[in-house]
């Protein structure tokens, strides 16, 4: 046996431990761990700090090692370094005064080049809850917010409501924060500065404002949890920001008797955030698909919320907590939706294996979607529910069945027969149940049924549960007129047993007695008098006060005969009948999805969903991206370097039906500008100062100077084969000229030839189906295409700056053809200009996880200059960067869609060796572009 030994030092009790008895037990725990911290190995500090991270992970308290570990913090081993921060942010707030003598090597830890440490020491110091370090978890946070990591920005971003909750006087300055951070055009960032701006200041919808369209687009790519919370504060911004879909908007009266009226047109913007979360329906993760869905349900038109259903029902294969959030707001959208969910009927049938819960919810879901068509298919799925061994979902089983009999009037007495048969049941609860319903029922047609009130008074003497008691009670004295031979023989079975009842049965009893005494008073006035008598000494001063009551009011006396007389009309007026609704009614004031929607409550923090405006707020105000369109369309074509025919001579022509050549796209920019006036136009001049000025200024669209498109050999893509096309031929391939009328789109040129012997009429394109974001803006129809012509039409698709495919269909007037166009990498970006000084400061800011390194070797025809060049321009849209350096080459671009920019740069070894860098926000692009650009150099 191991005894432990007591003794004192000084004052104070110790405990000695049995293996050691001259160290206290608190000096023994985990000694060998704070040895291994204080050896001058760092595997042996690597190893300790793993097991000791491995103990937190598993819920073990090791606190107690706070001052071995935090002396490690200025371990020069990074792995060392990462572990001991990753413990520190688990306890600082525990041990905020050993934390305070480490703030210095926390600031330090800011200034660390990796990335991770930076992080985690602005997470450890916003973790140190002592308001005396506030104004330098300030300034951590700020310097944080300009860093060119974005791991480190997103860190930012998750400290700002730390310090809010700290000290909320710090508003004004975290706001400014949130607002550059708001700007950023990273997706690892956007969902953590949106969590803030919803922590810090969710009324400043004016912030929102510039950035909304950008969080719009970047949403498909952000990580799935902060998916969840743009969705919600977007929800509640379209609320306020836009009129309802399911509204006419008048407009301006005439001066007439008659007001015309019109459909609502969508703001733009609204139907880009439909149109952006819609493919999010097909999330791996169910917060992310309800999130939508209840987009969906507060912001779309009634036409367009069915597309939830497929997605909310795939859900009901999830874990049941999941399927038990997502019933309730099914159960929810059912009562105003119910179409949309009616295909899917039998997925919500109920399973052996549902918890009772779910049961319940399936059964609520079930009962809002009955209607005439279907409620006997329903109401025979509910038979076999009632044989279930659970009383609970019985219960709520023979409730549903009362629901829909009283929405639906052609099945009433059907199901009130089977309610009827329920009550020669064996289980006490189904009868007992089927009372309660049954006598809800028979208050709407009550003089059909005296039959069925019959036959309950003669089960008043086997149902002992009280509910059921009290309810066949009430149901004979509303209508003891229809039984006015049995209501009396009830009345007297009930005055022998009346002092055993429960006092539910006791209060109805006093009622029964009370009205047969107005109706047949010579039968029962006797007995009423007994049974007021025993009330009057009821231990219950409910009871007590009842019969004093009804005493006064129905028993004639020289004081009270005239209150008598309205005792009828209080006692015997007519109830309305109960209308049985859902719990669920209603409950949509509440934004779906929401804790306070699935407690049916206001939560802590709930923000109220704001109700539609009457009138439309001025949509300029998101209205940010304008400028930069304009100057690049500007530059495209008053630059200096501006092709002279707006086409580059190794593009094919396009033949007209006389052969001749003509204009590569239609619609094109000198096309559309012919119309202005030679004598009040720059048009042969360069931009001026001022212009150059504010295209400088555009908010990070434009970094760099757009300059004309750079050409490389064209490449061909075969859309439609003449074989699958039926002797319509189609080609494609990007003409890498800014598409006029929106230049986020790529411009993709088609060439479409006729090779039958007849004409192909009514050319046009179709049903585009497209990823979130993406947008399509289709080639003019062409009306007629003659036998062996050929014509070369533009069409502007915005990818996203990705390489999913966007498809379509290509229609005549007497086939359909289902078509994609997938573009390279390359043809996703516009050459800028940049100087070399810029460049390698734009390049500064983009290392770390924005730099993708590889090494190729080169063969001996890519040795000149003009090799290298040609090569990477045919495999991307760029531009060269002058460089100081024959070894070294240089070439900028930015996506077409976002703005974001990419540099390239190629930088020649020893011998045939050499290294490709890309430096780009986009990584996935850089990653797809490496491989491109090492297949054009090396094939």
């Amino acid at each position: 046996k191991i005894r432990w030994c007591f003794g004192y030092s000084g004052s104070a009790a110790v405990c000695f431990s049995p293996v050691s008895p001259r160290l206290p037990l608190s000096l023994c725990r985990h000694d060998d761990l704070k040895e291994m911290l204080d050896s001058n190995k760092d595997s042996l500090k690597l190893e300790a700090m793993k097991r000791i991270v491995a103990m937190i992970a598993r819920g073990k308290n090791a606190s107690d090692l706070f001052p071995a570990v935090v002396k490690n913090v200025a371990c020069k081993n990074i792995e060392v370094k990462k572990l001991v921060y990753v413990y520190l942010v688990r306890y600082a707030e525990e041990q905020q005064d050993l934390a305070l003598l480490s703030i210095s090597t926390f600031q330090r830890g800011l200034k660390d080049p990796n990335q991770l440490i930076r992080a985690s020491a602005l997470r450890v110091l916003s973790s140190i809850r002592v308001p005396i370090i506030v104004p330098i978890m300030m300034l951590a946070i700020k310097e944080a917010a300009s860093d060119m990591s974005p791991y480190v920005r997103k860190t930012a971003a998750h400290a700002i409501p730390k310090l809010y909750s700290l000290d909320s006087d710090q508003k004004d300055q975290l706001i400014e924060v949130i607002e550059k951070l708001l700007a950023d055009k990273t997706t690892l960032v956007a969902g953590s500065v949106v969590m803030a701006f919803e922590e810090v200041c969710p009324e400043r919808i004016d912030l929102i404002h510039k950035n909304y369209r950008k969080l719009c687009n970047l949403l498909i790519d952000v990580e799935e949890w902060g998916q969840v919370v743009i969705i919600n504060m977007l929800t509640r911004y379209a609320r306020t920001q836009f009129l309802s879909p399911n509204q006419n908007v008048s407009e301006a009266a005439e001066p007439t008797s008659l007001v015309k009226r019109k459909p609502y047109v969508m703001d733009p913007d609204h139907r880009l955030l439909l149109r952006n979360t819609k493919p999010l329906l097909q999330s791996r993760n169910a917060a992310v698909v309800m999130s939508v869905a209840q987009l969906y349900f507060h912001l779309a038109p009634k036409a367009e919320v069915g597309v939830i259903a497929k997605a909310l029902v795939r859900l009901l294969r999830s874990h049941s907590e999941v399927q038990y959030v997502v019933l309730q707001n099914v159960a929810t959208m059912s009562i105003k939706r119910r179409g949309m969910f009616e295909p899917y009927l039998k997925s919500f049938y109920i399973r052996s294996t549902d918890p009772t819960q779910i049961k319940i919810l399936k059964l609520e879901v079930l009962t809002n979607l009955a209607n005439e068509t279907n409620i006997s298919t329903i109401l025979r799925e509910f038979q076999t529910y009632i044989r279930s061994m659970d009383k609970d979902f019985v219960a709520a089983t023979i409730q549903a069945i009362g629901r829909c009999a009283t929405n639906i009037g052609k099945v009433r007495d059907s199901c009130l027969n089977g309610l009827v048969q329920l009550l020669s049941n064996r289980d006490e609860l189904v009868v007992a149940e089927s009372v309660v319903v049954i006598k809800k029922l028979l208050q709407m047609q009550p003089s059909q049924h005296s039959e069925i009130i019959k036959h309950m008074a003669k089960l008043i003497d086997n149902i002992q549960v009280p509910m059921a008691r009290a309810s066949i009670l009430w149901l004979i004295g509303e209508y003891c007129e229809h039984v006015p031979k049995i209501a009396p023989d009830v009345l007297r079975k009930m005055a022998k047993s009346f002092t055993s009842e429960e006092d539910i049965v006791k209060l109805q009893v006093i009622n029964l007695a009370a009205k047969l005494y107005l109706t047949n008073s010579k039968q029962s006035k006797l007995l009423t008098q007994y049974v007021l008598n025993l009330a009057k000494y009821d231990q219950n001063y409910d009871i007590r006060d009842r019969a004093r009551f009804i005493r006064q009011l129905i028993v004639p006396t020289e004081k009270s005969g005239a209150l008598s007389k309205y005792a009828k009309k209080l006692f015997l007026a007519q109830k309305p009948a109960p209308i049985l609704e859902s719990s669920f009614k209603d409950r949509d004031h509440f934004q779906l999805g929401s804790l306070s929607h699935l407690l049916n409550a206001k939560a802590v923090g709930y923000q109220e969903l704001p109700d539609w405006p009457s009138e439309a707020p001025d949509p300029s105000v998101r209205n940010v991206e304008v400028l930069a369109t304009l100057l690049s369309y500007r530059w495209w074509k008053w630059g200096p370097q501006r092709l002279g025919s707006g086409r580059d001579q190794s593009q094919p022509p396009r033949k007209g039906k006389g052969g001749s050549e003509s204009s590569s796209e239609e619609g094109s920019l000198s096309d559309s500008s012919s119309s202005e006036s030679d004598s009040g136009s720059e048009a042969g001049e360069s931009l001026s100062e001022k212009e150059m000025k504010n295209k400088k200024l555009v908010s990070g669209q434009i970094r760099g100077q757009m300059i004309s498109p750079v050409f490389g050999t064209v490449k061909t893509f075969e859309l439609l084969h003449r074989m699958t096309g039926e002797g319509l031929s189609v080609e494609y391939y990007f003409s890498r000229q800014p598409f006029a009328p929106d230049s986020r789109m790529v411009a993709v040129q088609f060439q479409i030839s006729n090779n039958t012997a007849a004409d192909v009429k009514s050319i046009r394109v179709q049903e585009p189906k497209l990823l979130s974001g993406m947008r399509v803006q289709e080639f003019k129809e062409i009306e007629s295409l003659a036998p062996g012509e050929t014509i070369s039409v533009a069409m502007g698709i915005d990818f996203c700056d990705s390489t999913q495919a966007a498809s379509f269909q290509l229609c005549t007037h007497t086939r359909q053809f289902y078509v994609s166009v997938q573009p390279p990498v390359g043809e996703l970006m516009a050459p800028v200009f940049m100087s070399e000084n810029e460049f390698k400061k734009e390049q500064g800011k983009l290392t770390g996880m924005s730099e993708i390194t590889e090494k190729l070797t080169l063969p001996d025809k890519c040795q000149s200059d003009h090799v290298i060049v040609q090569q990477v321009t045919t495999a991307a849209n760029v531009s060269r960067v002058p460089c100081g350096s024959d070894k070294e080459y240089r070439f900028a671009a930015k996506t077409v869609s976002s703005g974001s920019l990419i540099l390239i740069t190629l930088e020649k070894k020893s011998g045939n060796s050499a290294q490709l860098t890309i430096n780009s926000e986009k990584m996935l692009i850089g990653t797809m572009l490496v491989k491109d650009i090492i297949q054009a150099l090396t094939q």
